[in-house]
């Protein structure tokens, strides 16, 4: 159950501050691309979107803009090999339709699926390919970092739950004596060769699942907080009620862009009933953020 109170506040991006592993996301384009991208994407680009048969599209803060040339197969399977380096944890992620390759640009992948006893196991034939931008904006969560307890963010795809979280584990980590320790499932909370700072007193296992990470931190690390990113299954709900109920807070997020939406999705409902959070935080279209206090 809510309180029905809310704060409403603006997250400001400062440009100034914001950290990319921009030479990263270069290097794993095709040569061809680079200097276009590297030209018209370098401050305000969102998502490169590669389509076999059509020009590049660079969805950027502003607008979404084409670029010149025709993409074609061989340029999508560039990006998944040089993004991938073949390793056998990007082989494991692109079962679930994505990639993460060093400095945390997510990229997401259609084409055939290969399906093996009723699951998608990889992508036979890539058609298209969506390569969202990570960036990060330290300071961007001070008007809501002071928030005690647990933090639950919700928001759309792309509304910026990753870098609020982010910024929420770093104030957490600078500001407090007990450590934070995040499960980095997808590796791109804190990715490997992106500068993005945990704070001093943050332990990052990379690469696990939340239900296994969850169990193995609580075991070994002793920590005040854990974070985990992108909730979405069951079993994701029932690690953190587990590690909740075991006296740590919690910092998440969670697909959905309003409170009714949340309450609305079943496998978010366990951890609603479980009144494990303290706070509601939703992210809105116009960068701004409502944060709502929720009844233990």
């Amino acid at each position: 159950m809510f309180f029905f109170c809310s704060v409403l506040h603006r997250l400001v991006l400062e440009m100034m501050n914001m950290k990319c592993a921009w030479a990263e996301l270069l290097a794993i384009l095709p040569q061809w691309l680079r200097p276009q991208v590297d030209q018209v994407g370098r401050d305000e680009l969102q998502e490169l979107r590669l389509r076999i048969n059509y020009p590049p599209e660079l969805v950027c803060s502003r607008d979404i803009k084409q670029l010149s040339g025709t993409v074609t197969v061989t340029d999508l399977h560039f990006v998944i090999n040089t993004a991938s380096g073949y390793s056998p944890w990007s082989a494991d992620t692109i079962s679930q339709g994505y990639l993460t390759p060093p400095g945390g640009h997510r990229i997401g992948v259609c084409g055939e699926a290969v399906i093996h006893q009723g699951h998608m196991t990889g992508i036979r034939t890539p058609s298209s390919l969506c390569i969202r931008v990570a960036k990060d904006f330290p300071g961007i969560g001070s008007a809501i970092g002071r928030l005690t307890g647990s933090v639950l963010i919700i928001g759309r795809p792309g509304s910026g739950k990753t870098t609020l979280l982010r910024d929420l584990i770093r104030i957490r980590s600078q500001e407090r004596p007990e450590s934070i320790a995040v499960v980095d499932e997808r590796r791109e909370v804190f990715p490997q060769a992106s500068g993005f700072s945990p704070g001093p007193r943050t332990d990052v296992l990379h690469g696990c699942s939340k239900e296994e990470g969850i169990d193995i931190l609580l075991r070994t690390m002793g920590p005040g907080t854990i974070a985990v990113d992108e909730i979405t299954c069951e079993k994701d709900c029932t690690a953190l009620m587990k590690a909740g109920w075991c006296g740590v807070d919690l910092l998440a997020t969670a697909h959905a862009s309003s409170r009714k939406e949340l309450y609305a999705r079943p496998v978010y409902q366990p951890l609603v009933k479980s009144r494990l959070f303290d706070h509601l935080v939703i992210l809105h279209e116009d960068k701004s953020c409502t944060s709502e206090r929720m009844e233990r």
